[in-house]
């Protein structure tokens, strides 16, 4: 079994921003040494393998002899089963996110997925036929909301999933234009199958008051989060973005940035507008040269000599936080050193203990652990200081007597 590496390797070999089969080449390599030596000994390739496509195109190459998955069987047990049966559609797709299954892993908890939330737990969540089938409203079509509709439908009673929006997938439309969350959109792609599938009725374009849920027996709200407010002075200028301007409208950002906030959405945005929306994820040698990946017939280890060569980073860019320490320090166990290594070799400035004192022509004034006011000089600030849950429609129901089931990025707002 060619494994390549493991989460703990300097270069990242299993994470979402991994080309798929980006390693299937070295197994490749030692295949033809095993053939022009006469060995017969089977070759298993490994690493980002998370599609039947994908795996039927390493074999077809003469690549490997089997392909070895692991994640993709979390995401769907029945993988093997549905792509016999000539179904990928139906396939649940592994992200390689490591959020449920290695993160939790490495904190002693129980691994699951995070598109599969039944991995692990298979007793406990069971999903019997509906004995008095009811009619079900849900309102957001985000994951939360897809997820719910679909099992409610399975289950057989009467679903109706209203969407402010004209599309499905609430924050996963922004999260798939992330460079390296590409695969956001396999998820999206499963959950609209899943709709189909189980029968839900979709509709779009259509927000709801209280009183249009009165023919409904319940309803579930995953409306999902609004953005955070915080609070600037001058926050109103020209200068300034949402997350949401840069990620969904498609809003011009300028060659200097300031992204406030440096949680998980600061790093993606970052990402995003490092490379003006350009993927090397979806661009092998593009990847294998920002991580000084080559060839190990040519170079040892398979390490480029030159090292990692990141490219010119579309612009410069300040990322900052309220709170004391490393930025990034609560992303994901196995992965946050991507997302931090990948901003710092692109020059990323970032700057912890950050007072935000107003918002002017000149760009954006703060103050560091307390220090004399300074400006940040820049084109564009992004905000992007966190969420809160969006749940307005639960108070106006209490009222006409049903009491909603809040789900999703409406219960927390988990970024």
């Amino acid at each position: 079994n060619t494994g390549i590496g493991w989460h703990e390797a300097r270069v990242p070999t299993i994470a979402t921003s991994v080309p798929r089969a980006a390693f299937a080449s070295v197994t490749g390599n030692m295949k033809k040494e095993f053939t022009a030596a006469g060995i017969s000994t089977p070759l298993i390739a490994s690493n980002r393998i998370n599609t039947p496509e994908v795996a039927e195109a390493i074999l077809a190459s003469g690549a490997a002899d089997m392909v070895s998955m692991a994640r993709p069987l979390l995401a769907d047990a029945a993988f093997v089963n549905k792509a016999a049966a000539g179904k990928p559609e139906s396939i649940n797709t592994c992200m390689a996110c490591n959020q449920a299954c290695l993160d939790h892993v490495v904190q002693s908890k129980r691994a699951t997925c995070l598109v599969n939330p039944r991995a692990g737990r298979e007793t406990e969540l069971v999903y019997r036929p509906a004995s008095s089938p009811k009619r079900i409203a849900v309102i957001g079509a985000g994951p939360a909301g897809m997820t719910a509709a679909a099992i409610a439908a399975e289950r057989g009673h009467e679903v109706h999933l209203f969407e402010a929006d004209a599309e499905l997938g609430g924050q996963l439309n922004m999260a798939k234009r992330v460079p390296g969350k590409e695969e956001f959109d396999e998820m999206l792609r499963y959950m609209v199958y899943r709709l189909k599938e189980t029968g839900v009725t979709v509709h779009l374009n259509t927000p709801l008051i209280a009183s249009d849920l009165r023919g409904f027996d319940e309803a579930v709200i995953a409306t999902g989060v609004l953005p955070r407010e915080p609070k600037i002075p001058g926050q109103d200028h020209p200068k300034v973005l949402s997350y949401i301007d840069v990620l969904r409208r498609k809003k011009p950002v300028g060659k200097s940035v300031a992204i406030v906030g440096a949680g998980g959405i600061g790093f993606d945005v970052a990402e995003f507008l490092l490379d003006d929306g350009h993927s090397a994820t979806l661009d092998l040698p593009a990847w294998q040269k920002e991580w000084g990946v080559t060839d190990p017939k040519l170079a040892r280890s398979g390490l480029r000599p030159g090292g990692p060569e990141a490219g010119a980073p579309a612009r410069q860019i300040t990322l900052m936080q309220r709170k004391r320490g490393k930025l990034g320090d609560g992303l994901g166990k196995t992965t946050g050193w991507i997302h931090r290594a990948s901003l710092k070799s692109r020059h990323v400035a970032m700057l912890p203990e950050i007072t935000y004192l107003g918002i002017g022509d000149q760009g954006l004034q703060i103050s560091r652990g307390g220090a004399a006011p300074e400006w940040i000089a820049c084109d564009t600030i992004v905000l992007c200081a966190g969420q809160t849950s969006r749940r307005d429609l639960a108070g106006p129901l209490e009222a006409m007597g049903k009491t909603p089931h809040i789900i999703g990025g409406a219960l927390e707002a988990g970024e």
